[in-house]
């Protein structure tokens, strides 16, 4: 129910992504005061594809963007792991790891998040190409200094933005207390179709060394992927030339499958994603007027397939939490955690043995 208030709640969202342009949707039916934003030009896209899961699927029923969501369908058939000379080794059906049997959607993240910034961006601010410098509490609200120079004030923060939080930073402190790294590394990008594959399937190479190299052929655009254990990197996450060479180092030795084609295709990339396969653990997701939402407040790892479902369910919790508080910001943040975290850990605790499918194992 649209509940709504004779001074509405000035809420400002860090992050224009799956987890905070949901959030924004659902704020602004409740009749928040919304202002979003985000580094980046424009709402955070990325091509790689997503999982649309179990409860996230109802809230996107809520929404009225289930029937786009569905029609954006890309899944593959199946997944085949193969050897150095490409014959198969092992299948795998990837609909066991369904929520809903049958009825979760694999879509592209672009897609996905164009859908929610299109049903959310009338009667919501997005201040894009901007971030927060400087957050501070009192009593009656949050000051807050902007990249830009501007200044402002509002009731309440939330920090939707990723696994590496500025909001998170400036209110908790440094990242290293809460992100603990996997020992792994993911990157992905998008490459052409000349790379060998059998179409609408996953295909995967894992080397004796441990490493793994893979190939989604979907319909419409294909995806490799990388996976290498490795300590935590010091790099700058913004630079797309660092990110490369260290993948390119990574698998410099690999001569297996179509490693090499695909590194070839790392090298001619225009951008990709690189990151490390992390998890973040917080005793709490709130403190004071600021709270977390998505990554920022428990990434599951990126091997969780988990990540989109878990962000729109914790927007719609905490949105109807924060509604139905009639302004006591402090028992919604509460509820949000006692309702997600229940959702959260046995997702996170899965994450360790789905990554032995993949790399193998150190021991």
């Amino acid at each position: 129910m649209t509940q709504s208030y004779s001074s509405p709640l000035r809420v400002l969202i860090s992050g224009a992504s799956i987890a905070g342009l949901t959030l924004a949707y659902w704020l602004k039916r409740h009749r928040f005061n919304v202002t979003v934003v985000e580094l980046a030009q424009g709402p955070r896209m990325g091509g790689s594809p997503i999982d649309v899961r179990g409860q996230a699927l109802d809230v996107a029923e809520w929404m009225g963007i289930l029937p786009q969501i569905q029609a954006a369908q890309i899944g593959t058939d199946g997944m085949t792991f193969v050897n150095a000379s490409g014959e198969p080794v092992a299948q795998m059906d990837p609909n066991q790891f369904d929520e809903k049997v049958g009825e979760d959607v694999e879509l592209r993240r672009d897609v996905l998040v164009n859908l929610l910034y299109d049903v959310t961006k009338e009667n919501v601010e997005f201040l894009f190409q901007n971030t927060i410098q400087t957050l501070t509490q009192d009593a009656q609200g949050v000051d807050v200094t902007f990249a830009d120079g501007q200044a402002r004030r509002f009731d309440l923060i939330i920090g939707a933005d990723g696994l590496h939080s500025a909001v998170r930073r400036l209110t908790f402190g440094e990242e290293a207390r809460f992100v603990h790294h996997l020992g792994l590394y993911v990157a992905l990008l998008e490459v052409d179709g000349e790379v060998s594959g059998q179409k609408n399937r996953v295909t995967f190479y894992r080397s004796p060394a441990g490493r793994t190299a893979g190939l989604s052929r979907y319909p419409d655009q294909d995806y490799a992927m990388f996976i290498f254990r490795a300590p935590r990197l010091s790099y700058d996450y913004h630079s797309v030339e660092e990110k490369k060479q260290l993948l390119i180092d990574a698998f410099a030795d690999e001569a297996g499958w179509e490693v090499p084609n695909l590194l070839s295709a790392v090298k001619a990339a225009h951008d990709l994603y690189f990151d490390e396969v992390s998890q973040v653990r917080m005793p709490t997701w709130s403190q004071g007027r600021v709270a977390l939402l998505g990554d920022a407040a428990h990434c599951a790892a990126f091997l969780s397939g988990m990540g989109s479902t878990l962000a729109m369910v914790g927007a719609s919790v905490l949105a109807d939490e924060l509604a139905s508080s009639r302004g006591d910001y402090q028992h919604a943040f509460a509820q949000y955690e006692k309702i997600l975290r229940p959702i959260v850990e046995p997702t996170q605790a899965r994450v360790p043995e789905a990554a032995t499918m993949f790399v193998f194992s150190e021991e």
